[in-house]
């Protein structure tokens, strides 16, 4: 049998002559003139220049605006209220309320920051729409507004209701004052069992409420503001006996700067 008589080729039709196939080629970005630039150096100069202002400007703000630094962590101070970044306070204020926070505490703090999010993440996959305006894409656009409306009004709500002059009290850097303390006197241990501890500090160095060391009252006196109050002191703050009152009141006269 001759080559090409008698012989016939099928042809499988999922098999196809390479040369007739059609190249798959990028598109050429010449086809949206105006709208494409060069990386180098077009593009990375404008990043540069943009990155530069903000430094800049983050370095002025630096400067005009120095880190309110507080005083030395003290562990012992139960009554020291951490406030977070300014970027954590909606999550703070959120943590306020009765129905997340106490026993709720999980909801406040897991639940709903979870949903939220969880929702925003969901949202590529909820709206498959290739539509770029945002009024035809209700959906991922109702999200996003009522997730910016929601942070900002509980982080105001959080700047609004902080007790800003409290809190720079309980942090303000003090001179730390050298002073010896009888751990064995019986006010001492009045102290320590008491509720002042909270305010005024564990050795009396003050944080909510003012330092005990060199105060210019008499134990009287002392006694009477326990009893009525002083400022942002209110009365009755002390929970022991009378004898214990003055006991502790007497120690607290003691505690005098060593000269």
């Amino acid at each position: 049998m001759h080559r090409g008589k008698g012989l016939k080729f099928v042809g499988d039709s999922r098999v196809t002559d390479p040369s007739s196939r059609k190249k798959k080629t990028p598109k050429d970005y010449s086809e949206y003139p105006g709208k494409t630039e060069a990386f180098w150096p077009d593009f990375l100069l404008k990043e540069w220049l943009v990155g530069a202002v903000f430094l800049v400007g983050y370095l002025v703000l630096t400067v005009a605006h120095p880190s309110p630094l507080e005083r030395p962590a003290d562990p012992t101070d139960t009554a020291y209220i951490p406030l977070p970044d300014w970027y954590f306070l909606f999550l703070y204020q959120l943590l306020k309320y009765e129905f997340a926070s106490g026993p709720y505490n999980i909801i406040g703090a897991i639940v709903m920051p979870g949903l939220a999010f969880g929702a925003l993440l969901l949202v590529p996959f909820l709206d498959t729409s290739k539509e770029r305006s945002p009024w035809k894409r209700p959906l991922p656009t109702g999200f996003m507004l009522l997730a910016i409306a929601s942070i900002i009004f509980l982080t105001w709500e959080s700047v609004a209701n902080h007790d800003w002059e409290a809190a720079k009290a309980q942090g303000e850097i003090r001179e730390e004052v050298a002073v010896e303390i009888d751990e064995t006197a019986p006010g001492f241990e009045i102290y320590q069992g008491s509720s002042c501890i909270g305010c005024h500090g564990n050795a009396f160095e003050g944080g909510i409420g003012k330092p005990l060391i060199g105060l210019e009252y008499t134990a009287e006196e002392i006694v009477e503001i326990a009893h009525e109050g002083i400022g942002t002191m209110p009365p009755g703050s002390f929970q022991g006996t009378e004898e214990e009152l003055q006991e502790l009141a007497e120690f607290i006269t003691t505690l005098q700067p060593a000269e």
